[in-house]
Order: structure tokens, then sequence, then C-alpha cells
């Protein structure tokens, strides 16, 4: 690559002799050649600005002296090439990002204009862009101003010519940095001493174990990137994204919905909640019943356990019921109704359940709905947590929960697998009825007070 910086100040971008650059240079990977713009001024002060057509304050840099140094210094135009590209560093630019330093990577020739005071003449970009001798490009390192393009010329060869092949000893870093191509932030770094000030490496680290180091990684890039940069994670491309990423985001509160990732909130459910709740919860308990369920008796454990009254009834006895939801812009994602007992050796009201699930107080996570498309995605994983952190401020009379168990049904794999991530075991079955129609669950329970 060829890249041509021209600016009143050359002594400005002797840094790019040094480091990886400067060794790019070194070895032909990299020519660069900066050029002193008032050697094609032509009078005795070698001028090459003058005040601003129409008044204001400030000096603006001449055309006919840039005119000279760009005839010079861009090659005639080929028929078969589209000639270099014309940078021109301004705050008014297009923002320069790494997909953008990736453009310009494959370029062989880059001319950087670098404008001083309050720019250069306007009619140099429409002339050289209109003329074909350049495809010229405005590019803005960043919202504020600096007194002249030169930093920015630094900028953009240091962002450019480390992508070049060759020019970073391990390819690799390109991948884990950030803005690398999964486009997250890069994550904390460690190195030696193991133990400095009383901060410790992270045990993971230290495990030789690659697979857990690189998942860790990763879980830490994603952290830091939907803490300080969520216009990042809003811009992720979702078919790159594994089971793992998707439960970790959900937990940040993302999830993908329609194809990209999108913000929800979760939070305790109240009455303004409870008409929106009825129609969620009538279509999603239809849409997961067993198979086989009859339709009549569908409608029928609808009406008697969905209905607006008895939702009306839990979001009103909170000491009694935890209702959860999952929610963004678009509307309701998911719930989570959690039923407390009275008192806290009451059990369980099904014997099976009683002698499975030993443990006092002990809550049942009587529902976990989310929607359809959005199953597979974190969400309900997401919406479980929340509940356990619930469920451990809530006391019965005075006592902590001590577990918490479920009933899911034999046939829904996914639902076990996905409560057994959370730290659920398989402790025993029971029989419930929808209606006339039979079925049997797989009684799962966990501790409150351990984590998974």
């Amino acid at each position: 690559m060829r890249v041509d910086v021209l600016t009143i100040f050359p002594e400005y971008l002797d840094p790019l002799g040094l480091s990886l650059v400067g060794k790019a240079r070194r070895d032909g990977r990299l020519d660069v050649r900066v050029h002193d713009l008032r050697a094609w001024a032509l009078d005795r002060h070698r001028s090459v600005d003058d005040s601003p057509a129409g008044g204001g304050a400030g000096m603006v840099m001449r055309p006919d002296v840039w005119g000279r140094a760009l005839d010079d210094v861009l090659p005639a135009p080929e028929a078969d090439s589209a000639g270099p590209v014309l940078l021109v560093p301004t705050p008014s630019g297009r923002a320069l990002t790494q997909s953008l330093a990736a453009e310009l990577a494959r370029e062989p020739h880059l001319v950087i204009a670098c404008g001083r005071y309050e720019g250069i003449d306007s009619r140099v970009a429409e002339h050289y862009g209109a003329t074909g001798k350049a495809r010229v490009l405005e590019v803005s390192i960043g919202d504020y101003v600096l007194n002249g393009g030169e930093a920015a010329a630094l900028v953009l060869v240091e962002a450019v010519a480390r992508l070049l092949p060759g020019v970073l000893g391990n390819p690799d870093s390109l991948v884990q940095e950030s803005h690398g191509v999964d486009g997250l932030l890069e994550g904390p770094v460690y190195t030696r001493p193991v133990s400095w000030r009383g901060l410790d490496i992270p045990v993971v680290l230290l495990s030789g174990n690659h697979g857990e180091i690189a998942r860790w990684a990763r879980d830490r890039a994603i952290e830091r990137t939907a803490g300080r940069r969520p216009d990042l994670i809003a811009g992720l491309d979702v078919a790159g994204l594994d089971r793992a990423d998707r439960s970790v985001l959900a937990s940040l509160g993302w999830v993908e919905v329609a194809g990209r990732l999108v913000r929800f909130a979760v939070r305790e459910a109240g009455p303004a909640d409870v008409d929106r709740l009825v129609a969620f919860a009538a279509d999603t308990f239809r849409d997961a019943c067993p198979p086989g369920t009859a339709e009549a008796d569908i409608r029928a454990h609808v009406v008697r356990h969905l209905s607006r009254e008895s939702w009306f009834e839990r979001v009103g006895s909170p000491e009694r019921n935890l209702v959860i939801v999952a929610e963004s812009a678009a509307g309701l994602l998911g719930y989570v109704l959690a039923v407390l007992p009275a008192y806290p050796e009451e059990p369980p009201a099904d014997p099976d359940v009683a002698s499975a699930v030993p443990e006092r107080p002990a809550a049942e996570l009587s529902k976990c709905y989310v929607r359809a498309d959005l199953r597979g995605k974190g969400l309900a994983s997401a919406l479980v947590e929340a509940t356990h952190a619930e469920l451990a401020t809530r006391r019965v009379a005075s006592r902590p929960v001590a577990a918490v168990w479920l009933g899911t049904n034999e046939s829904n794999r996914r639902a076990r697998r996905c409560y057994a991530r959370l730290g659920y075991l398989p402790v025993g079955r029971r029989r419930f009825r929808v209606g006339s129609t039979e079925h049997s669950d797989v009684v799962m329970s966990r501790p409150l007070g351990e984590l998974p």
C-alpha cells in the first residue's frame, strides 16, 4: 500500500517511522510519503490560506495551492483503475470505524489531505470527486475538533496499516480485540504477577483449560460491551451467537427478537399489567400444553386459572405470590409466577411433591412462559434467575425461603435442560390433570441459597 500525506507540518508525521508502522515501511509492506504543502505555494511567504468568503473568523486553505499539490501527487487516471482514495479528515465526515479501516486496508493507494485553520476550500473535494482523479472520502475520527488533520492522519494510517497482511506478528490479534470481527469490545487482560496489590488474576485464566478460558473471555467481552457500548450490542450479527452468548446477553437484558437484539427489562408485575398477563398467559399456556390435551380442557383451564380475577388476586397478594415479567418496547415477552407457602412448615399440596421436597419453607415456581419465538434464547433463564433473586429477599414468618421446586411435563426435555442449567435436580414425579386429560410431571428442586 502507498500512502501520501499532504500537510504544512511534515514533522508531525514523524511517529509513522516508529513501532509496527515503521517496521512495515522498512519491510516494504507500506510506502508512506509525507509532502509539505507549502512547496506548492507561489508567493515568497509560502501562503496556503486566505480569509473566508462571506466573512467570519479564522482562515481557509486555498484551493489553488491544494490543486497544484494534488495534481502532482495523484496519479494520472487509468481506464481500468478506480484511482486512489482521497481522505479528508474533518469533524463533519463519515465516522472512522473498524469496518471502514478494513475497507481502506484493501485499497492500494490512499492520499490524506491534512487541513488546518477552518479547513480546506470545499471546491477541492468537489473538483476531485467530479473529475474522477480520486474517490473523495471525508472522515471523522470522533465528535470533537482538533487544530488540524495531522493527528487524524496518524490515526488513519495506524488503523489501516495494522490490517495489512504481515504487519502484525500474530494475525489472531485482529480477531481477539475491540471492534474485531465479532463486533465486541475486548474484555479485561492480565499478566504476571499473579497477585498485585491485593488483586488476583481470575483463577480460570490459570487453569490451562483453553475452552473455559475462551468462554470466560467472551463472556467478559459481552458484559463490557453491553455496559459501555450498547449500540454495538444492538448491531451484533445474531447468526454468530451461540447458546452461551444468548444466555449471557439475556442476563444483561438483551434478547433476539425478529433477527436483531433488543433490550428488555425484568420487573415485578402490578395491577396495571393484569390485562396483558391475561392475554399472554392464555396464548402461551395453549402453545405449551402437552400433546393430546383436549381443546375444551385448555379453554376450561384458562377460564378457571388464568382469568382476569385470578391475576388480580396474584398481583394483589405479594406475600403469597410473586409475578415477574419481562418486557421490551414491543410489549410483554414472558413471565414467571412463584407461589410461597402460607406458613414456614406448610408442605406442597401434592403428597408426592411434599415427600420429594423436604426443605421448608419451599416455594413453587408455578409458571414460566416466554413467547414461542423467544424460546432457547436465554430469556426464560433470565426470568427465573430474577425470580430467585427476589425470592431470596422474601420471608415466610421471618424465615427465608429454603428451596424452590417446580413440575415440568415429562415430554418437555427442552424445559428440563433449561432448569438443570439453573441448578434444578429431578427429585420425583407427580400426576396432574388439565380438565379430563391426565399428565405426568417431572418434579425438580434446588436450594435457594446455592448457585447453579
